[in-house]
């Protein structure tokens, strides 16, 4: 399949499908007119490589560990090296602390929405009347 269609299929930029290639995430062939052209496997592939770079893997780690993805909810490593998995152990580390950092941003906003919401009630609703 040439870029376009891998790109509406995946809904991933054309530019970002040619980066991922540059980086050796992405292998395309060439058709006789040097147009890419991708094998359906891609789709997949793609999807894959998103969905590391959305929980905060660098591509330098993805290609690392890309080979060892045969399915894509899965990853199934065999050789792992030391320097890898100590480079795994430290970027699951680092996605645990974004995540607990998360957690506490989205308490502070859970706390900022109700005290406007509380602010924004009438006045007869904030203030118990008593006779």
């Amino acid at each position: 399949m040439r870029i376009g269609e891998l790109s509406e299929r995946t809904g991933t930029p054309r530019r970002l499908l040619r980066y991922y290639e540059e980086q050796g995430l992405l292998v395309a062939g060439r058709s006789p007119n040097g147009y890419r052209d991708y094998p359906e496997g891609c789709v997949n592939r793609v999807l894959q490589i998103r969905g590391l770079l959305e929980s905060g893997l660098p591509t330098r780690i993805i290609k690392q560990i890309l080979p060892c993805i045969n399915d894509p909810r899965a990853i199934h490593v065999s050789d792992a090296t030391p320097e890898t998995i100590a480079t795994l152990e430290g970027e699951r580390q680092r996605m645990t602390d974004r995540i607990e950092c998360l957690l506490r941003s989205r308490e502070a906003i859970s706390g900022y929405l109700e005290a406007v919401r509380r602010e924004q009630r009438p006045a007869a609703a904030r203030y118990e009347v008593t006779v």
